[in-house]
């Protein structure tokens, strides 16, 4: 943390001071981290448990925040659509459609017209009817 003194009023300076002064002796306070941690496992030991029992081989401070799980990559899924003009564009149905596949569906085509023979088929649309209005006849 870098303050510049220089710009600072008479106030400030002595807030800071102030707050300088507590901290400086709330850690003439505190004990030594290894004094701490011998009468804890004293203490652990003196109810039958080892430090190692009680909080693992991590330290308390890791222990306390969670660690999020590694996202997992994607797993590879066979193409369902081929472009018949360029054999190299191909798609398998998940995210977004690709674009040489829009500008066809665009000019009239459907995309089921570019679906692999043999491999593939349509991918399904959603069928949740969760939000959906329905039209109710009353009478």
């Amino acid at each position: 943390m870098n303050i510049d003194i220089e710009k600072l009023g008479l106030r400030e300076l002595t807030a800071l001071l102030s707050a300088a002064e507590q901290r400086k002796q709330l850690l003439a306070k505190r004990r030594s981290p290894a004094l701490v941690r011998r009468k804890a496992a004293a203490l652990a030991a003196q109810h039958g448990y080892t430090i190692e029992e009680l909080f693992g081989d991590q330290p308390v401070a890791e222990m306390a925040a969670k660690k999020r799980s590694p996202r997992r990559k994607p797993s590879k899924v066979a193409a369902k659509y081929r472009d018949p003009d360029n054999k190299r564009n191909t798609w398998s149905g998940r995210g977004r459609m690709p674009r040489w596949l829009a500008q066809k569906t665009k000019h009239g085509r459907s995309a089921t017209d570019f679906l692999i023979p043999g491999l593939a088929k349509p991918t399904a649309r959603k069928t949740n009817s969760i939000g959906r209005r329905t039209l109710v006849k009353q009478g």
